[in-house]
Order: structure tokens, then sequence, then C-alpha cells
């Protein structure tokens, strides 16, 4: 009886929005089902960027790269080899990852700023050779015609598919972690030197984690593709790379939710500002300045200074300027 209190206690955030999930579509018309469906997806690319920008304390913004490669794997596999979309999701993953260790290998030998442009250099790479490689790509062009399979093609049946996807790929990254693996990033995050010390081999595990990240960012490029029915190379671009890192900021880093949460704020911010002025960017500027200034931990850290309930994660010493705020 404690333990299933105790499972209760604990889970219960993410047990009342998988349930309102569920009855979404029951409740709202067709076009806030694409809306959701938006959400979920750019939710799990902010939730596997947050594992290097949350977890390992460093800052990416070449994670679109990841995102593109999988978007890409998948439209190709799907329009010139007439793959079914669930059997391209997996090979997705792979390609990501395997992206991810190449350019992963370089990254993680840097910290703090140097770390950072060199994962916009190596995203603009990506960006540029599919950009410039017509004959496979389709360059500039995109790759148009990425239709999922009947059973899938309309909203409510993609919704409910890209849900039970997030969902599965949210519960594996979550218990990575609350692993060994994942406490040994915060280590990281918290302090380098120390956990070097301790005998701990910080690049290897900062590129494994590189590559959990990549890969499931490219899964959730995998299912961009077929729900746009195209991609492009903007999909690759340090533009796009700049989401993620607006939906952890906003929604909270250091709560496994929070980037999730800053999804639904960022894509609900953008139909609301897009629909005045086509000035998003200048706008989504503002509006980053304010939150770090005004809420340094997001929507959760908001949330956990009034009370409300308490996010788990160990105490940090403050030595990370991504730590700042969060206590």
């Amino acid at each position: 009886m404690e333990r299933k209190k105790s499972f209760i206690k604990r889970y219960w955030l993410p047990l009342v929005l998988f349930i309102i999930a569920l009855l979404l579509p029951a409740l709202i018309p067709s076009f806030w089902v694409h809306v959701f469906t938006e959400i979920l997806i750019l939710g799990l690319f902010a939730i596997a960027f947050n594992l290097i920008f949350g977890y390992m304390g460093q800052l990416s913004f070449g994670q679109a790269a990841y995102y593109g490669i999988g978007a890409y794997t998948t439209g190709l596999l799907m329009v010139k080899a007439n793959w079914p979309l669930i059997a391209t999701l997996p090979v997705s993953m792979i390609t990501a990852g395997i992206g991810a260790l190449i350019l992963g290998f370089f990254c993680v030998r840097l910290r703090g700023v140097y770390f950072s442009i060199l994962t916009i250099a190596f995203g603009q790479l990506v960006f540029f050779i599919i950009f410039q490689w017509y004959s496979f790509t389709g360059g500039d062009n995109g790759l148009q015609g990425i239709n999922p399979p009947d059973w899938l093609f309309s909203a409510v049946p993609y919704y409910y598919f890209t849900l039970i996807v997030v969902t599965i790929a949210s519960i594996i990254i979550y218990f990575i972690t609350e692993s060994p693996f994942g406490y040994t990033m915060r280590a990281i995050r918290d302090n380098t030197e120390r956990t070097e010390f301790i005998g701990i081999n910080v690049q290897r595990y900062m590129l494994i984690n590189f590559i959990i990240s990549g890969m499931f960012c490219g899964l959730a490029g995998a299912l961009w593709g077929p729900f746009n029915r195209s991609v492009a190379p903007d999909l690759c671009g340090w533009q796009h790379s700049g989401t993620p890192v607006f939906m952890a900021v906003m929604g909270g880093p250091h709560h496994f939710l929070g980037p999730m949460i800053g999804s639904v704020i960022f894509t609900f911010l953008n139909a609301f500002v897009t629909g005045f002025t086509e000035y998003w960017p200048l706008v989504s500027g503002i509006v980053i300045i304010f939150v770090v200034m005004l809420m340094p931990g997001g929507v959760f850290g908001v949330i956990k200074e009034k009370g409300y309930f308490k996010a788990k994660e160990p105490v940090s010493n403050g030595t990370n300027p991504v730590d700042k705020g969060r206590d």
C-alpha cells in the first residue's frame, strides 16, 4: 500500500498529463489535434536536447542536425525505398546516433562556450551537405511526398501513434536519467574536475550521452517528416537548434517534464504571435530574456518555489552556470 502511494505521489503529474492527452482528440477540432501532434514531436526533441543541457550542463546549438538526419532518413526510405513508417523509425535513430558519434567525438573534448560553438559549426556542416546534395536529398527543394500509411493518414490516428512513440521514448529517457549513468551525468554537470578525480572517464560518458541525445532527436525528426508530408534543409539549420533551447529554458531544464511544458508554451505562443506579426524571432528573443532574468528555473522553477511539489533533483553546489537559479 505504501509503495502504491509512493508511486502515485511521484508520478501523478505525468499520469494526469497522459490521461488528458488521451482524451484530447474527442474534445478538440481536427486543427488542434495537428497542433498537439506538433507539440508532442517538438517536446520529444526538447527532452532529448535536455540530456545535454539540463543533465550534462553543456549548451548545444547543433541538435537540429540529428533531428534533420532522422527526418531525412525516414523520408528517403519511405519515398525512394517504399519502407513502412514503423520500420524507418529505428533506422532513423541509428543514423542520427552514428552522426552524433562522429561529431560528438570532437565536441565532448571541449567545454562551455567552445563546446557550443563547435556544435553550431558541425550542425551547419550537416545543413550544407543536405542543402547541396541535390541528387540525393533534393537540395534546397527538400523532399516531398512523405505520406504516412493509410491507417495513419488522418489527424487523429497519427496523433495517437505519435503519443505512443513519444511516451515510450520519454519513459526510456526518464529511466536513463534516473540510472547510475544519469547521476554520473549530474556529477559531470555539477563538478567536472571532481568527477575526473574519482576515476570516471568524463569524455566517454559525455560522448555516450551525446549519442543518446542524438538518437532521440533523430526519432523526433523521423516523426516530423510524415506529419509534415515533407522535409527541408532548414530542419538542420542553427535556427531550428534554438527551438529546443527555448523550450527547455521556458519549461525548466531541471525537471524532466520541463521541456515538454516548454513545447506547449512555445507552440501556442508561436501560433498566437505569428497571427499578428511576422517578427516572431524578435518576440521569442524578448521572451527568453525575461524568462532568464525573472524565471531562471523556468515554469517548473516557479512552481517549485511556490512549494506545489518538489522536483526530484540533487542539490547543486552552483559551480556550473547552468545551475544558477535552480535552488
